[in-house]
Protein backbone atom coordinates (compact mmCIF):
# COMPACT_ATOMS: atom_id res chain seq x y z
CA UNK A 1 0.00 0.00 0.00
CA UNK A 2 1.19 3.80 -1.21
CA UNK A 3 2.10 5.83 1.64
CA UNK A 4 -0.18 9.69 1.19
CA UNK A 5 1.29 12.18 0.17
CA UNK A 6 2.34 14.16 3.14
CA UNK A 7 1.50 18.07 1.55
CA UNK A 8 4.54 19.44 3.38
CA UNK A 9 7.23 21.63 1.16
CA UNK A 10 10.13 23.75 3.06
CA UNK A 11 10.64 27.27 2.03
CA UNK A 12 13.90 26.42 -0.14
CA UNK A 13 11.43 24.10 -1.99
CA UNK A 14 9.09 26.11 -3.02
CA UNK A 15 10.67 28.07 -6.25
CA UNK A 16 11.25 24.73 -7.89
CA UNK A 17 7.63 23.25 -7.18
CA UNK A 18 6.35 26.05 -8.57
CA UNK A 19 8.47 25.47 -11.61
CA UNK A 20 6.81 22.08 -11.34
CA UNK A 21 3.44 23.21 -11.72
CA UNK A 22 4.12 25.55 -14.46
CA UNK A 23 6.17 22.72 -16.22
CA UNK A 24 2.80 20.66 -15.63
CA UNK A 25 0.73 23.21 -17.05
CA UNK A 26 3.37 23.74 -19.88
CA UNK A 27 2.08 19.88 -21.26
CA UNK A 28 -0.84 21.64 -22.17
CA UNK A 29 -2.49 19.70 -18.66
CA UNK A 30 -5.51 22.18 -18.28
CA UNK A 31 -9.28 21.12 -18.21
CA UNK A 32 -10.32 21.80 -21.32
CA UNK A 33 -7.78 20.37 -22.81
CA UNK A 34 -8.04 17.17 -20.68
CA UNK A 35 -11.52 17.13 -21.96
CA UNK A 36 -11.01 17.07 -24.96
CA UNK A 37 -7.83 14.58 -25.14
CA UNK A 38 -10.05 12.13 -22.64
CA UNK A 39 -13.98 12.77 -25.45
CA UNK A 40 -15.88 14.05 -22.38
CA UNK A 41 -18.48 15.78 -22.64
CA UNK A 42 -17.32 17.66 -19.47
CA UNK A 43 -14.89 16.85 -17.10
CA UNK A 44 -17.05 15.65 -14.55
CA UNK A 45 -18.07 12.72 -17.09
CA UNK A 46 -14.64 11.50 -15.82
CA UNK A 47 -14.95 7.37 -14.12
CA UNK A 48 -12.44 5.15 -13.04
CA UNK A 49 -14.15 2.36 -14.89
CA UNK A 50 -13.36 3.98 -17.69
CA UNK A 51 -9.88 3.82 -17.20
CA UNK A 52 -8.50 1.44 -19.81
CA UNK A 53 -10.35 2.88 -22.50
CA UNK A 54 -8.48 6.28 -21.84
CA UNK A 55 -5.73 5.07 -22.20
CA UNK A 56 -5.72 2.52 -24.62
CA UNK A 57 -8.01 4.72 -26.84
CA UNK A 58 -7.00 8.52 -25.92
CA UNK A 59 -3.18 8.19 -24.52
CA UNK A 60 -1.73 5.92 -27.20
CA UNK A 61 0.28 8.53 -28.31
CA UNK A 62 2.25 9.23 -24.75
CA UNK A 63 3.16 13.05 -25.71
CA UNK A 64 3.57 14.83 -22.81
CA UNK A 65 -0.29 15.92 -22.12
CA UNK A 66 -0.77 12.35 -22.40
CA UNK A 67 1.39 11.74 -19.62
CA UNK A 68 0.83 14.26 -17.47
CA UNK A 69 -2.89 13.23 -17.28
CA UNK A 70 -1.98 9.66 -16.68
CA UNK A 71 0.24 10.08 -14.07
CA UNK A 72 -1.48 13.07 -11.98
CA UNK A 73 -5.39 12.39 -12.85
CA UNK A 74 -5.85 8.48 -13.75
CA UNK A 75 -3.79 7.50 -10.78
CA UNK A 76 -1.38 5.26 -13.63
CA UNK A 77 2.61 4.61 -13.80
CA UNK A 78 5.06 6.10 -15.89
CA UNK A 79 8.17 4.31 -16.41
CA UNK A 80 11.55 6.26 -16.05
CA UNK A 81 12.14 7.46 -19.57
CA UNK A 82 8.46 8.71 -19.81
CA UNK A 83 8.86 10.96 -16.43
CA UNK A 84 12.14 12.03 -18.16
CA UNK A 85 10.11 13.37 -20.77
CA UNK A 86 7.37 14.82 -18.93
CA UNK A 87 9.44 16.73 -16.24
CA UNK A 88 12.81 18.49 -16.23
CA UNK A 89 15.16 16.65 -13.64
CA UNK A 90 14.66 19.91 -11.43
CA UNK A 91 11.20 19.09 -11.31
CA UNK A 92 11.13 15.65 -10.59
CA UNK A 93 13.71 15.83 -7.55
CA UNK A 94 11.38 18.42 -6.29
CA UNK A 95 8.24 16.07 -6.30
CA UNK A 96 10.11 13.21 -5.23
CA UNK A 97 11.56 15.26 -2.14
CA UNK A 98 8.60 16.03 -0.90
CA UNK A 99 6.56 13.51 -1.60
CA UNK A 100 4.35 13.86 -4.11
CA UNK A 101 5.87 11.56 -6.35
CA UNK A 102 7.33 7.97 -6.08
CA UNK A 103 9.27 5.20 -7.58
CA UNK A 104 8.45 1.96 -7.02
CA UNK A 105 10.94 -1.13 -6.76
CA UNK A 106 10.69 -2.17 -10.85
CA UNK A 107 11.38 1.79 -11.73
CA UNK A 108 8.00 2.75 -12.21
CA UNK A 109 6.99 6.73 -11.17
CA UNK A 110 3.63 6.83 -9.36
CA UNK A 111 1.71 10.39 -8.41
CA UNK A 112 0.98 10.16 -4.20
CA UNK A 113 -1.37 12.79 -4.80
CA UNK A 114 -3.17 13.88 -8.04
CA UNK A 115 -3.24 17.30 -9.04
CA UNK A 116 -6.46 18.37 -10.40
CA UNK A 117 -7.35 20.97 -13.81
CA UNK A 118 -9.65 23.26 -12.96
CA UNK A 119 -10.29 25.90 -15.58
CA UNK A 120 -6.44 26.91 -15.90
CA UNK A 121 -5.62 26.51 -12.66
CA UNK A 122 -3.98 23.28 -10.78
CA UNK A 123 -5.29 21.98 -7.58
CA UNK A 124 -2.95 19.18 -5.38
CA UNK A 125 -5.37 17.05 -3.61
CA UNK A 126 -5.39 13.32 -2.14
CA UNK A 127 -6.74 10.50 -4.86
CA UNK A 128 -10.46 11.13 -6.44
CA UNK A 129 -10.56 7.00 -6.22
CA UNK A 130 -8.19 5.52 -3.31
CA UNK A 131 -9.99 1.86 -3.14
CA UNK A 132 -7.99 1.73 -6.80
CA UNK A 133 -4.63 -0.75 -6.66
CA UNK A 134 -2.51 2.84 -6.10
CA UNK A 135 -3.20 3.71 -3.62
CA UNK A 136 -5.03 0.70 -2.69
CA UNK A 137 -7.16 2.10 0.29
CA UNK A 138 -9.89 -1.15 1.42
CA UNK A 139 -11.49 2.19 3.16
CA UNK A 140 -10.40 5.39 2.91
CA UNK A 141 -8.49 6.93 5.23
CA UNK A 142 -11.30 9.40 7.78
CA UNK A 143 -8.89 12.51 6.93
CA UNK A 144 -8.77 11.46 3.67
CA UNK A 145 -8.59 15.56 1.64
CA UNK A 146 -11.71 15.13 -1.16
CA UNK A 147 -10.73 15.30 -4.50
CA UNK A 148 -12.12 18.23 -6.78
CA UNK A 149 -15.11 15.93 -7.69
CA UNK A 150 -18.58 17.33 -9.36
CA UNK A 151 -20.02 18.94 -6.04
CA UNK A 152 -16.45 20.99 -6.17
CA UNK A 153 -16.51 22.18 -10.05
CA UNK A 154 -20.26 22.78 -9.87
CA UNK A 155 -20.01 25.26 -6.53
CA UNK A 156 -16.22 26.77 -8.50
CA UNK A 157 -18.99 27.54 -11.61
CA UNK A 158 -21.60 28.76 -10.03
CA UNK A 159 -19.75 31.36 -7.25
CA UNK A 160 -20.12 34.71 -8.11
CA UNK A 161 -16.58 35.69 -9.44
CA UNK A 162 -16.58 40.21 -8.76
CA UNK A 163 -13.96 41.50 -6.96
CA UNK A 164 -14.52 41.76 -3.01
CA UNK A 165 -12.42 42.71 -0.29
CA UNK A 166 -12.30 39.43 1.75
CA UNK A 167 -13.41 35.90 1.05
CA UNK A 168 -14.39 33.05 3.63
CA UNK A 169 -13.99 29.44 2.34
CA UNK A 170 -15.23 26.85 4.51
CA UNK A 171 -14.98 22.99 5.11
CA UNK A 172 -12.24 24.36 2.47
CA UNK A 173 -10.68 21.26 1.95
CA UNK A 174 -7.87 21.15 -1.00
CA UNK A 175 -8.73 24.97 -0.81
CA UNK A 176 -10.13 25.47 -4.69
CA UNK A 177 -12.59 27.59 -3.78
CA UNK A 178 -10.37 29.67 -1.71
CA UNK A 179 -7.55 29.86 -4.33
CA UNK A 180 -10.28 30.47 -6.97
CA UNK A 181 -11.66 33.29 -5.00
CA UNK A 182 -8.05 34.60 -3.99
CA UNK A 183 -7.60 35.94 -7.77
CA UNK A 184 -10.85 38.39 -7.10
CA UNK A 185 -10.69 38.86 -3.67
CA UNK A 186 -8.17 41.15 -1.72
CA UNK A 187 -8.02 38.69 1.42
CA UNK A 188 -8.97 35.14 1.67
CA UNK A 189 -9.39 32.54 4.58
CA UNK A 190 -9.75 29.36 4.50
CA UNK A 191 -10.66 27.37 7.10
CA UNK A 192 -11.20 23.35 7.39
CA UNK A 193 -11.55 21.26 11.12
CA UNK A 194 -9.00 18.83 9.30
CA UNK A 195 -5.43 19.42 9.81
CA UNK A 196 -4.34 17.55 6.69
CA UNK A 197 -6.82 19.71 4.44
CA UNK A 198 -5.54 22.78 6.36
CA UNK A 199 -1.86 21.41 5.33
CA UNK A 200 -2.90 20.57 1.31
CA UNK A 201 -4.14 23.89 1.18
CA UNK A 202 -1.19 25.55 2.69
CA UNK A 203 0.88 23.04 0.11
CA UNK A 204 -1.47 24.80 -2.59
CA UNK A 205 -0.50 28.10 -1.98
CA UNK A 206 2.75 27.22 -1.86
CA UNK A 207 2.42 25.83 -5.53
CA UNK A 208 0.20 28.14 -6.96
CA UNK A 209 1.91 31.16 -5.12
CA UNK A 210 -1.13 33.09 -3.73
CA UNK A 211 0.05 36.13 -1.20
CA UNK A 212 -3.47 37.12 -0.36
CA UNK A 213 -4.74 33.74 1.28
CA UNK A 214 -4.37 32.56 4.96
CA UNK A 215 -5.43 28.24 5.34
CA UNK A 216 -6.16 28.16 9.19
CA UNK A 217 -7.61 24.86 11.37
CA UNK A 218 -10.91 25.56 13.30
CA UNK A 219 -14.24 24.73 13.42
CA UNK A 220 -15.96 26.70 10.71
CA UNK A 221 -16.50 30.37 11.82
CA UNK A 222 -14.80 29.92 15.47
CA UNK A 223 -11.60 30.84 13.69
CA UNK A 224 -12.60 34.26 12.07
CA UNK A 225 -14.58 35.58 14.98
CA UNK A 226 -16.96 37.77 14.38
CA UNK A 227 -15.56 39.15 11.37
CA UNK A 228 -17.80 39.17 8.07
CA UNK A 229 -16.90 38.78 4.57
CA UNK A 230 -18.40 40.08 1.05
CA UNK A 231 -18.13 36.43 -0.08
CA UNK A 232 -18.65 33.03 1.68
CA UNK A 233 -18.22 29.46 -0.24
CA UNK A 234 -18.41 26.26 1.87
CA UNK A 235 -18.83 22.24 0.34
CA UNK A 236 -19.65 20.89 3.88
CA UNK A 237 -19.85 17.22 4.99
CA UNK A 238 -23.67 16.63 3.20
CA UNK A 239 -23.90 12.97 3.28
CA UNK A 240 -26.81 11.75 5.26
CA UNK A 241 -24.75 8.41 6.42
CA UNK A 242 -25.72 5.78 8.70
CA UNK A 243 -21.91 5.69 9.14
CA UNK A 244 -18.53 7.98 10.19
CA UNK A 245 -15.94 6.68 8.42
CA UNK A 246 -15.44 9.75 5.96
CA UNK A 247 -14.78 13.61 7.70
CA UNK A 248 -15.33 15.24 3.95
CA UNK A 249 -18.09 13.17 3.21
CA UNK A 250 -20.61 12.06 6.15
CA UNK A 251 -22.92 14.74 7.77
CA UNK A 252 -24.73 12.65 10.21
CA UNK A 253 -27.76 10.62 9.99
CA UNK A 254 -29.83 13.52 8.26
CA UNK A 255 -26.22 15.27 6.43
CA UNK A 256 -27.34 18.49 8.49
CA UNK A 257 -24.69 18.51 11.12
CA UNK A 258 -22.32 20.70 9.27
CA UNK A 259 -24.07 22.18 6.64
CA UNK A 260 -26.96 23.37 9.28
CA UNK A 261 -24.14 25.09 11.66
CA UNK A 262 -22.69 27.12 8.30
CA UNK A 263 -26.09 28.55 7.12
CA UNK A 264 -27.04 29.35 11.14
CA UNK A 265 -23.80 31.36 10.74
CA UNK A 266 -24.21 33.63 8.02
CA UNK A 267 -26.16 36.35 9.59
CA UNK A 268 -23.13 37.29 12.18
CA UNK A 269 -20.58 36.58 9.22
CA UNK A 270 -22.05 38.05 5.78
CA UNK A 271 -21.33 41.46 5.00
CA UNK A 272 -23.88 43.84 3.38
CA UNK A 273 -24.11 43.40 -0.12
CA UNK A 274 -22.38 39.75 0.56
CA UNK A 275 -22.76 36.45 -0.98
CA UNK A 276 -22.66 33.31 0.68
CA UNK A 277 -22.45 30.09 -1.41
CA UNK A 278 -23.02 26.19 -0.65
CA UNK A 279 -22.96 23.45 -2.47
CA UNK A 280 -24.43 20.53 -1.17
CA UNK A 281 -27.32 17.44 -0.87
CA UNK A 282 -30.63 18.02 0.74
CA UNK A 283 -33.08 15.33 1.84
CA UNK A 284 -36.73 15.80 0.85
CA UNK A 285 -39.63 14.88 2.58
CA UNK A 286 -43.09 14.81 0.67
CA UNK A 287 -44.44 18.32 1.35
CA UNK A 288 -41.98 19.85 3.08
CA UNK A 289 -40.53 22.76 0.65
CA UNK A 290 -36.26 22.35 1.72
CA UNK A 291 -36.52 26.22 1.03
CA UNK A 292 -38.38 26.83 4.43
CA UNK A 293 -35.57 24.74 6.61
CA UNK A 294 -33.08 26.73 5.02
CA UNK A 295 -35.23 29.72 6.42
CA UNK A 296 -35.56 28.57 9.61
CA UNK A 297 -31.88 27.85 10.01
CA UNK A 298 -31.16 31.51 9.21
CA UNK A 299 -33.43 31.73 12.37
CA UNK A 300 -35.35 34.82 11.16
CA UNK A 301 -32.21 37.04 9.18
CA UNK A 302 -33.77 38.63 6.25
CA UNK A 303 -31.80 37.27 3.67
CA UNK A 304 -33.14 35.94 0.31
CA UNK A 305 -32.41 32.10 -0.79
CA UNK A 306 -32.36 31.01 -4.69
CA UNK A 307 -32.11 27.22 -4.93
CA UNK A 308 -31.21 25.48 -7.84
CA UNK A 309 -31.79 21.72 -8.24
CA UNK A 310 -29.38 20.09 -10.56
CA UNK A 311 -30.05 16.41 -9.45
CA UNK A 312 -32.39 14.32 -7.69
CA UNK A 313 -32.17 10.80 -6.70
CA UNK A 314 -35.40 8.52 -4.81
CA UNK A 315 -34.28 7.15 -1.65
CA UNK A 316 -33.32 3.61 -3.24
CA UNK A 317 -30.97 5.20 -5.90
CA UNK A 318 -29.52 6.97 -3.16
CA UNK A 319 -28.62 3.78 -0.75
CA UNK A 320 -27.34 1.47 -3.22
CA UNK A 321 -25.40 4.24 -4.67
CA UNK A 322 -23.54 4.93 -1.11
CA UNK A 323 -23.65 1.74 -0.04
CA UNK A 324 -20.50 -0.64 -0.34
CA UNK A 325 -19.36 -4.50 0.73
CA UNK A 326 -16.35 -6.43 -0.59
CA UNK A 327 -19.37 -9.54 -1.45
CA UNK A 328 -22.75 -9.44 -2.02
CA UNK A 329 -24.27 -10.85 1.63
CA UNK A 330 -22.17 -7.41 2.68
CA UNK A 331 -23.20 -5.29 0.30
CA UNK A 332 -26.54 -5.87 0.98
CA UNK A 333 -26.19 -4.97 4.53
CA UNK A 334 -25.00 -2.02 3.71
CA UNK A 335 -27.53 -1.16 0.89
CA UNK A 336 -30.23 -1.95 4.37
CA UNK A 337 -28.28 0.46 6.66
CA UNK A 338 -28.38 3.39 4.14
CA UNK A 339 -31.95 2.35 3.19
CA UNK A 340 -32.85 2.37 6.66
CA UNK A 341 -31.15 5.57 7.49
CA UNK A 342 -33.51 7.81 4.70
CA UNK A 343 -36.18 6.09 5.97
CA UNK A 344 -35.89 7.33 9.80
CA UNK A 345 -35.04 10.57 8.70
CA UNK A 346 -38.84 10.62 6.19
CA UNK A 347 -36.72 11.29 3.03
CA UNK A 348 -38.33 10.37 -0.10
CA UNK A 349 -35.38 12.16 -2.50
CA UNK A 350 -32.54 13.35 -1.83
CA UNK A 351 -31.82 16.78 -4.12
CA UNK A 352 -28.40 17.79 -5.27
CA UNK A 353 -28.55 21.61 -4.58
CA UNK A 354 -26.83 24.92 -5.10
CA UNK A 355 -27.65 27.62 -2.76
CA UNK A 356 -27.00 31.78 -2.89
CA UNK A 357 -27.83 34.00 0.46
CA UNK A 358 -28.24 37.29 0.05
CA UNK A 359 -29.43 39.88 2.39
CA UNK A 360 -32.66 41.37 1.67
CA UNK A 361 -33.71 44.14 -0.42
CA UNK A 362 -36.37 46.36 2.20
CA UNK A 363 -38.00 47.55 -0.94
CA UNK A 364 -39.04 44.04 -2.66
CA UNK A 365 -41.07 43.32 1.16
CA UNK A 366 -40.79 40.14 2.79
CA UNK A 367 -37.57 37.97 2.29
CA UNK A 368 -37.78 35.57 -0.81
CA UNK A 369 -37.17 31.85 -1.48
CA UNK A 370 -37.00 30.60 -5.13
CA UNK A 371 -36.45 27.20 -6.37
CA UNK A 372 -35.05 26.38 -10.04
CA UNK A 373 -34.55 23.26 -11.73
CA UNK A 374 -31.84 22.77 -14.04
CA UNK A 375 -28.92 20.66 -15.46
CA UNK A 376 -25.88 20.80 -14.01
CA UNK A 377 -23.62 24.16 -14.86
CA UNK A 378 -20.69 23.16 -17.65
CA UNK A 379 -19.78 26.38 -17.42
CA UNK A 380 -18.92 30.15 -15.19
CA UNK A 381 -22.70 30.84 -14.16
CA UNK A 382 -21.88 33.85 -11.30
CA UNK A 383 -23.38 36.43 -13.56
CA UNK A 384 -26.53 34.28 -13.98
CA UNK A 385 -26.91 34.45 -10.59
CA UNK A 386 -26.54 37.47 -9.84
CA UNK A 387 -28.93 38.39 -12.92
CA UNK A 388 -31.29 36.19 -11.08
CA UNK A 389 -31.65 38.24 -7.46
CA UNK A 390 -31.42 41.65 -9.88
CA UNK A 391 -34.61 40.40 -11.78
CA UNK A 392 -36.32 38.82 -8.67
CA UNK A 393 -35.91 42.17 -6.86
CA UNK A 394 -36.87 44.00 -9.23
CA UNK A 395 -40.33 42.47 -10.65
CA UNK A 396 -41.11 42.12 -6.62
CA UNK A 397 -40.54 46.24 -6.12
CA UNK A 398 -44.38 47.59 -5.78
CA UNK A 399 -43.44 50.62 -7.98
CA UNK A 400 -42.45 48.59 -11.20
CA UNK A 401 -45.51 49.80 -13.01
CA UNK A 402 -44.11 53.11 -12.44
CA UNK A 403 -40.85 52.24 -13.51
CA UNK A 404 -41.42 50.71 -16.46
CA UNK A 405 -43.42 54.33 -17.75
CA UNK A 406 -40.31 55.59 -20.35
CA UNK A 407 -38.48 52.73 -20.47
CA UNK A 408 -38.35 50.11 -23.10
CA UNK A 409 -38.32 46.07 -23.24
CA UNK A 410 -36.80 43.30 -25.17
CA UNK A 411 -36.11 39.45 -24.87
CA UNK A 412 -33.03 38.95 -23.40
CA UNK A 413 -31.86 37.41 -25.78
CA UNK A 414 -32.52 33.97 -28.14
CA UNK A 415 -35.69 32.10 -26.32
CA UNK A 416 -36.52 29.12 -27.23
CA UNK A 417 -40.45 28.35 -26.56
CA UNK A 418 -42.15 25.15 -26.30
CA UNK A 419 -45.71 24.57 -28.05
CA UNK A 420 -47.63 21.12 -25.98
CA UNK A 421 -51.31 20.42 -26.37
CA UNK A 422 -53.50 17.65 -26.74
CA UNK A 423 -55.73 16.67 -29.65
CA UNK A 424 -59.08 15.56 -28.72
CA UNK A 425 -59.03 16.15 -24.85
CA UNK A 426 -60.09 18.74 -23.16
CA UNK A 427 -56.47 19.76 -21.27
CA UNK A 428 -55.76 23.17 -22.36
CA UNK A 429 -52.31 23.66 -23.81
CA UNK A 430 -48.95 24.70 -22.06
CA UNK A 431 -45.97 26.05 -23.01
CA UNK A 432 -42.33 26.73 -21.69
CA UNK A 433 -39.73 28.71 -22.42
CA UNK A 434 -35.66 28.82 -21.75
CA UNK A 435 -33.20 31.26 -22.54
CA UNK A 436 -30.48 29.75 -24.97
CA UNK A 437 -26.53 30.60 -24.32
CA UNK A 438 -26.88 30.03 -20.73
CA UNK A 439 -24.36 27.89 -18.18
CA UNK A 440 -28.27 27.26 -16.50
CA UNK A 441 -30.92 25.78 -18.38
CA UNK A 442 -34.02 26.55 -16.88
CA UNK A 443 -37.29 25.72 -18.09
CA UNK A 444 -40.12 28.06 -17.40
CA UNK A 445 -43.76 27.57 -17.72
CA UNK A 446 -45.47 30.57 -19.19
CA UNK A 447 -49.48 30.92 -18.90
CA UNK A 448 -51.32 32.58 -22.11
CA UNK A 449 -50.46 36.45 -21.25
CA UNK A 450 -47.04 35.95 -20.95
CA UNK A 451 -46.59 33.80 -23.84
CA UNK A 452 -48.50 36.30 -26.03
CA UNK A 453 -46.73 39.28 -24.02
CA UNK A 454 -43.49 37.70 -25.14
CA UNK A 455 -44.12 37.15 -28.85
CA UNK A 456 -45.20 40.74 -28.92
CA UNK A 457 -42.11 41.71 -28.25
CA UNK A 458 -40.55 42.21 -31.64
CA UNK A 459 -37.03 44.72 -30.71
CA UNK A 460 -37.45 47.44 -28.25
CA UNK A 461 -40.99 47.65 -27.16
CA UNK A 462 -42.31 50.76 -24.96
CA UNK A 463 -45.16 49.20 -22.31
CA UNK A 464 -47.72 51.22 -23.91
CA UNK A 465 -46.82 49.55 -27.31
CA UNK A 466 -46.76 46.24 -25.94
CA UNK A 467 -50.14 46.77 -23.75
CA UNK A 468 -51.82 47.45 -27.24
CA UNK A 469 -50.38 44.87 -28.47
CA UNK A 470 -51.58 42.49 -26.41
CA UNK A 471 -54.74 44.04 -25.99
CA UNK A 472 -54.88 42.39 -29.51
CA UNK A 473 -54.94 38.90 -27.81
CA UNK A 474 -57.86 40.60 -25.06
CA UNK A 475 -55.09 40.62 -22.18
CA UNK A 476 -56.29 43.09 -19.51
CA UNK A 477 -53.84 45.78 -18.94
CA UNK A 478 -53.06 45.07 -15.43
CA UNK A 479 -52.85 41.31 -16.57
CA UNK A 480 -49.41 42.27 -19.11
CA UNK A 481 -47.54 44.08 -16.40
CA UNK A 482 -48.30 41.20 -14.25
CA UNK A 483 -46.37 39.28 -17.10
CA UNK A 484 -43.83 41.85 -17.98
CA UNK A 485 -43.27 41.05 -13.70
CA UNK A 486 -42.95 37.14 -14.24
CA UNK A 487 -40.88 37.64 -17.47
CA UNK A 488 -38.79 39.90 -16.28
CA UNK A 489 -38.22 37.39 -12.78
CA UNK A 490 -37.85 34.58 -15.18
CA UNK A 491 -35.05 36.53 -17.01
CA UNK A 492 -36.62 36.21 -20.15
CA UNK A 493 -37.12 39.54 -20.78
CA UNK A 494 -34.58 42.45 -19.55
CA UNK A 495 -35.00 46.86 -19.63
CA UNK A 496 -33.46 48.41 -22.49
CA UNK A 497 -32.87 52.64 -20.96
CA UNK A 498 -32.09 54.45 -25.06
CA UNK A 499 -35.23 55.65 -26.37
CA UNK A 500 -32.53 55.57 -29.33
CA UNK A 501 -33.36 52.02 -29.56
CA UNK A 502 -36.99 52.20 -29.88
Amino acid sequence: MSERAPFLAGDADVPALRQAVSSIGGAGYGEAAVRRRLGLPDITALHWRDLPIYRDERLGGRDRLALAIDLFLLQGALSKDELDRLLPASSREVLLRTGLLEIDETGLARARASLFPVGEQLIFSDHAWPELPHPGYATPPYDHVMAVGLDSRHLARVTVRRPVGSALDLCTGSGIHALLAAVHARRVVAVDINPRAVRCTRFNVQALGATNLEAVEGDLFDPVGGERFDLITANPPFVPSPVNTLRFRDGGPTGEDVQRRIVAGLPGHLAPGGVAQLVTELGERDGEPVAGRLRQWLGGAPMDIYVVRVASYTAAQYASGHAKGEDYGTLLDSIRAWAGNLRAQGYARVASVLVTFQWSSAACGEPWERIDESRPPLESAGDEIEATFLAERLARNPELGRFLEGRWLRRAGPIARFDASVLGGAIPPKAKATRLGQALSIEHELDPVERETLAGMEGCVAMAELRRRCGEFRAPEESVLEAVRSLLRKGLVSIDVSPAKR
